[in-house]
């Protein structure tokens, strides 16, 4: 007996980063009842549909995917289910995704997405960097001075910090991440969800040591905590942000917006707001 097909639409699916048995039964179930599975490369698509027990025909779609070849797909979400994943993880995070679901929903198509695994996730539960704020930054420039001006714009962010890299580009990035952002700790995150996963933890300087002579294989995350002082402003530094945002608003938001910019907690950020409204 056939499964019964799937409505037509997008269904952006998040496929293993390493270990088959991340793949959920929800995935699964989507991926054999889809008209077609839209892959970054087909043969490592091919071994995870056949262990979803799929034979949904496959198609590409990748960076180099022309526009007119995505006008052409988006046509066909009003007759077919299409499920769209990534060679690894969660589609859209370092991929050109969302154009093809920006230009479906332009369309008037249904978008579904089936969450799963993502690297960038997975790294932040393993490194024991604060979480409460982050930012995922992708992968830096190849070129030692577009590499630098992006560490620069990124070292004023008060928050932690993640990176995908490549393990023969990791011990560079690691000493320019060093250069731009000085002696922060951090965690170099390889083979999530594998026989032999990793989490290496240090300095910055300490990482780039460590990896100079040997550079690991596999996929890589760097995770960077957030600058000193996000974790510990001052209280000087604390009354100075809200005396001047007290003048355009009130407690709560003055507060809310010192705390976010200050990297404090909101609840210390507000007692200290009344406190001086008073």
């Amino acid at each position: 007996m056939h499964e019964q097909r799937l409505p037509p639409g997008l269904y952006v699916v998040a496929t293993p980063i390493g270990n088959l048995g991340d793949l959920s039964p929800r995935a699964a179930d989507t991926l054999r009842r889809a008209d077609v599975v839209l892959a970054e490369d087909k043969r490592v698509t091919a071994k995870l549909l056949a262990h979803a027990g799929s034979t949904a025909r496959m198609a590409n779609y990748h960076d180099h995917t022309s526009e007119a070849e995505r006008d052409r797909i988006v046509e066909r979400l009003g007759e077919e289910a299409v499920a769209l994943v990534s060679d690894a993880g969660t589609p859209l995070i370092s991929d050109p995704g969302y154009k093809l679901v920006r230009a479906a929903r332009a369309a008037g198509h249904s978008i579904h997405t089936l969450p799963g695994p993502s690297a960038a996730i997975a790294a932040l539960t393993l490194a024991g960097l604060p979480t409460d704020r982050f930012l995922f930054a992708g992968f830096l420039p190849a070129k030692a001075k577009a590499r630098s001006n992006a560490i620069a714009e990124l070292a004023v962010v008060r928050a932690t910090l993640v990176f995908y890299e490549s393990g023969a580009r990791l011990a560079d990035a690691l000493a320019a991440l060093g250069d731009g952002l000085g002696p922060r700790e951090a965690a170099v995150v390889r083979e999530i969800s594998k026989l032999h996963e990793e989490c290496v933890t240090g300095s910055l300087a300490e990482l780039s040591d460590r990896y100079a002579d040997a550079p690991p294989k596999g996929e890589i995350v760097i995770v960077v905590g957030p600058p000193a002082d996000a974790l510990q402003a001052s209280d000087e530094q604390l009354d100075a942000a809200l005396d001047e945002a007290l003048g355009r608003l009130s407690p709560s938001r003055a507060a809310a917006e010192v705390a976010q910019r200050l990297g404090v907690q909101r609840k210390r950020a507000y007692a200290r707001a009344l406190e001086l409204s008073r």
